[in-house]
């Protein structure tokens, strides 16, 4: 399995890192993308994969929740670190980025306007996406309607939606969703969405660790060794096997994110 989505340059990580890793790894987990927010986790996540690397992939980007008004100059110093040797290697996506509108439009403006400088570079670098949508679907497919053809691909992170939403995004023909722990939620809709309206081969796993923590593990921090707990619920919804799951998600992996196992 890979892990898609997780934060472990985070301090909720700092005291236990190598211990998470070696679960990771019993649990089956061969791979793990580490987004940034900002200018200072781009830093800590390019130095934590350069310590796991062939294991930790790097994305570098700004979180929609961390634009502020300063956002041009924020850009210019995470750009740069594109170029870094993971980077030169083709290993490195841009993201976490996107649009946020959940607590607050305060920042739309520059939402909206840092959101489309970071899509231009994924196109001009032909690097894939990390993309964050709360509440801004609207907003943030009429962006990336600009840029449709030259869009090297990428994943919508954390997808929750409905069938309408789902079959809007796979519309991006070099796009998948990120699929997590809440497929494993007692309420949510999830699986039956994804049953109706997203073949498997436009799916990869995630964690979103340390948050969003599946069923059985809610409540807990979530770490990238538990993935295998979103992989069995994929199984039984498309009604393979969790090797088939693994299979074809990390197929999808290495053809969308460059992330070979």
């Amino acid at each position: 399995m890979i892990d898609t989505h997780c934060h472990l340059d985070g301090e909720e990580f700092a005291q236990d890192l190598e211990a998470v890793i070696t679960r990771a790894r019993e649990a089956g987990v061969e791979a793990i993308g580490v987004p940034g927010i900002d200018l200072k986790s781009c830093r800590t996540v390019l130095d934590l994969c350069h310590r796991y690397e062939g294991y930790c992939f790097p994305m570098l980007g700004l979180h929609p929740e961390e634009v502020r008004s300063d956002w041009q100059e924020v850009l210019a110093q995470i750009r740069p670190h594109l170029f870094s040797p993971l980077g030169r290697s083709g290993k490195v996506l841009i993201g976490e980025i996107g649009l946020d509108f959940y607590w607050s439009r305060e920042f739309e403006h520059e939402q909206l306007e840092a959101f489309e400088e970071q899509v231009r570079w994924a196109v001009d670098l032909q690097l894939p996406l990390m993309i964050h949508c709360r509440k801004a679907q609207n907003e943030l497919v009429n962006i990336l309607k600009r840029y449709k053809d030259d869009l090297p691909g990428g994943v919508f992170h954390c997808f929750t939606g409905n069938e309408i939403e789902a079959r809007e995004l796979l519309s991006f023909d070099r796009f998948v969703l990120g699929i997590g722990g809440v497929l494993t939620f007692k309420k949510s809709k999830l699986p039956e969405t994804l049953a109706a309206a997203v073949p498997l081969s436009r799916i990869v796993l995630e964690t979103d660790a340390p948050y969003m923590a599946p069923v059985p593990m809610r409540g807990q921090r979530n770490e990238p060794a538990f993935v295998a707990h979103v992989c069995r619920r994929l199984a039984e919804v498309y009604g393979v096997s969790e090797a088939e799951v693994s299979s074809q998600t990390n197929a999808n992996c290495e053809k969308i994110l460059n992330i070979r196992v």
